[in-house]
């Protein structure tokens, strides 16, 4: 006995009905099944709303976001078309470093990078302090840290930091950019 099911059905005013499906096999009467899918529910327009709302939530977040972004690269874009100004920490630092029971001597020559003028001036205006910060960062590591790779970068990034510090409270923001060894001698 195979059962198949027609969905073509006829409502009251002779318009086939959508929502009416007949279920038959071959030797019964036509049956009908109301197919609970299809039946429109007296939550969609509540739920059609609430789409609409997040959609446009949703759409208004995004322009939002944007918006705010393309002024942050604006900025950025701005700074960085400005000429690079440098500023060589000249004497190079000369410091011990410890290495069991000897000692060895670290020379660092340290120069400073920024797109702003302002920030350059401060930092020769303190070069006394941030030359200070330095020596005891230098002469604090370790032979095996900066003999590697990673240990120089990591010192690079750490008196960058200490730069950025002494500068940033003079100038109420970090405004030296980068920081480069252009000699690094371990003996």
């Amino acid at each position: 006995m195979a059962r198949g099911l027609l969905s073509l059905s006829q409502a009251g005013d002779g318009s086939p009905d959508p929502h009416t499906r007949f279920s038959m096999s071959d030797d019964e009467a036509p049956e009908v099944v109301e197919d609970e899918e299809l039946v429109p529910s007296r939550r969609s327009p509540l739920l059609i709303g609430i789409v609409a709302v997040l959609l446009v939530a949703l759409a208004g977040g995004g322009y939002y976001w944007q918006s705010h972004r393309a002024g942050s690269d604006k900025q950025a874009k701005a700074e960085a078309n400005k000429p690079e100004i440098f500023l060589a920490m000249d004497p190079a630092f000369v410091v011990t470093l410890r290495d069991g029971d000897a000692l060895r001597y670290l020379q660092v020559g340290v120069t400073l990078m920024a797109h702003d003028q302002q920030a350059i001036t401060v930092a020769r205006d303190v070069d006394p302090i941030l030359r200070d910060g330095l020596v005891s960062l230098f002469s604090s590591q370790k032979f095996e840290t900066v003999s590697e790779t990673a240990g120089r970068e990591k010192l690079q990034a750490d008196a960058l930091a200490e730069v950025r510090k002494v500068v940033g409270k003079r100038l109420g923001r970090p405004g030296i950019d980068a920081l480069y060894f252009t000699s690094f001698v371990i003996q």
